[in-house]
């Protein structure tokens, strides 16, 4: 599809991508309730609206990456929001992860007026959104999904369409899942072995080439061996994540046993004051029940 294409919502993840989009030579016009994230965008050719119902009469297709349900509803359906300001024809990309129900509910309020959506949520973090290297997995109807591959192909290195509209964001929450529960594990292994007296590096480098190895693995330990806690994910933001999934289970009637307790450590955490901090910060918490520290003097 040609013209201009809107990006709203230019934070860690949404700023990078945006950015992409730009360099692979797309015209965009760009909103962000914080006007100081649209300088960079704006230094690199994008046009700068007031509004998302701005964004939205100006393009043809508008990507939305906000962070939570509630913003995305707003953004989408809200007062001055892409419903306000898009024809028939529209495509809204919803790229983030919120609700599967409420995407659905949301998908369904644009189709009475003509807009097609898509949820297309993200993997990867915001080292791949800076290099384009992003996984985006989606939910919709397969033509509205071959109609933006070629955004997709900007901001990622994968697609995978998954299947009706929800699909993506179920996807991602699975993923997400994973992802929590593996990070506290691996926490607990490393300040288990530290207890016993191994050098924190001999751990890293034996397990990641044995049976414990795991993504987790290769993209926490290095961090907690450097003491860089800077945020790709926030504490927070994977909070919200698990309030997803765990909700999102209750719905379909499927218990969740390691999902529920990982939530509770990404809670004491919270309570630490760790919440803006990366999700490997997660090693504190068992740092501080146990009395050592992982990272090498």
């Amino acid at each position: 599809m040609a013209g201009k294409v809107g990006f709203i919502g230019l934070g860690a993840m949404g700023g990078p991508m945006a950015l992409n989009l730009a360099k692979a030579g797309f015209a965009l016009v760009v909103h962000d309730i914080d006007a100081a994230k649209t300088e960079p965008l704006k230094a690199a050719g994008a046009e700068v609206a007031g509004s998302a119902e701005q964004v939205a009469a100006a393009v043809t297709r508008t990507i939305v990456i906000v962070e939570t349900t509630a913003q995305a509803e707003s953004v989408i359906l809200g007062p001055r929001g892409i419903v306000d300001g898009a024809g028939s024809g529209h495509v809204v990309l919803c790229m983030s992860t919120i609700d599967p129900f409420a995407a659905r509910a949301i998908a369904e309020r644009l189709a009475a007026r003509g807009i097609a959506m898509l949820d297309a949520p993200v993997s990867g973090g915001t080292g791949r959104a800076r290099s384009g290297e992003l996984s985006v997995i989606v939910g919709g109807e397969p033509a509205v999904f071959a109609a933006c591959e070629d955004l997709f192909g900007a901001i990622g290195n994968r697609s995978f369409h998954v299947g009706p509209l929800g699909s993506g964001l179920a996807m991602k929450l699975v993923n997400n899942m994973l992802v929590q529960v593996n990070t506290v594990a691996v926490a607990e292994a490393l300040v288990l072995g530290v207890k016993a007296g191994l050098d924190p590096r001999a751990i890293y480098e034996v397990v990641r080439v044995s049976t414990g190895a795991s993504a987790a693995w290769e993209l926490r330990v290095p961090r907690i061996l450097a003491g860089d806690f800077e945020p790709g994910g926030t504490i927070d933001i994977s909070y919200k994540d698990q309030e997803l999934e765990t909700a999102f289970a209750k719905r379909l009637g499927v218990p969740l046993l390691l999902a529920n307790l990982t939530q509770q450590v990404y809670q004491m955490a919270r309570a630490q004051g760790l919440n803006k901090q990366d999700g490997a910060v997660i090693v504190k918490v068992f740092e501080k029940m146990a009395g050592v520290t992982v990272k090498p003097d």
